[in-house]
């Protein structure tokens, strides 16, 4: 069985409801996972967007949301997930916004494309201080991931 992500609020490629973002409640929409490897020793969720600002002129990927030693038995996070709902032990990194949690999709032109990545890793991620930022934690990663899965949504501001 291969790493999977979904989320029952929107499906690949469909529109991320109003409610997830700086429009609505700006709250995380719930996400499930299946097939985590046997091995897995974490996981990490990484939220971002790579057509800011302008998707017709892309500049930058901005990070929506860092997750990190989510426990590998996990299967998921609730609608609305903030701190309070992590499994202990499980970090949060700094989004764009320079603060932790997730901020949801809130672009200032056109309709742009979310990517909730999972990755499942034969290690924890425990070198960090307080807060890593995305490139820390991508950083660490590299060389232990088993296994890597994605779900993507837009959003257009009022749509």
């Amino acid at each position: 069985m291969s790493l999977t992500i979904s989320s029952p609020a929107f499906t690949e490629g469909d529109e991320i409801p109003k409610v997830f973002t700086c429009e609505g409640r700006d709250t995380a929409p719930p996400l499930q996972w299946t097939g985590v490897p046997a091995e897995a020793k974490s996981l990490v969720l990484i939220v971002d967007d790579p057509d800011a600002p302008d998707p017709a002129a892309p500049k930058m990927t901005w990070v929506h949301w860092v997750i990190y030693n989510l426990p590998p038995d996990s299967y998921g996070l609730p609608e609305g997930a903030d701190a309070s709902d992590l499994p202990p032990g499980t970090g949060e990194g700094l989004n764009d916004w320079q603060r932790a949690g997730y901020g949801g999709p809130c672009p200032p032109i056109g309709r742009h494309r979310y990517f909730h990545k999972l990755y499942a890793l034969d290690t924890r991620l425990d070198q960090f201080g307080d807060k890593p930022v995305k490139a820390d934690v991508v950083a660490a990663m590299q060389g232990h991931i088993l296994a890597e899965a994605q779900l993507m949504g837009t959003y257009q501001k009022g749509s």
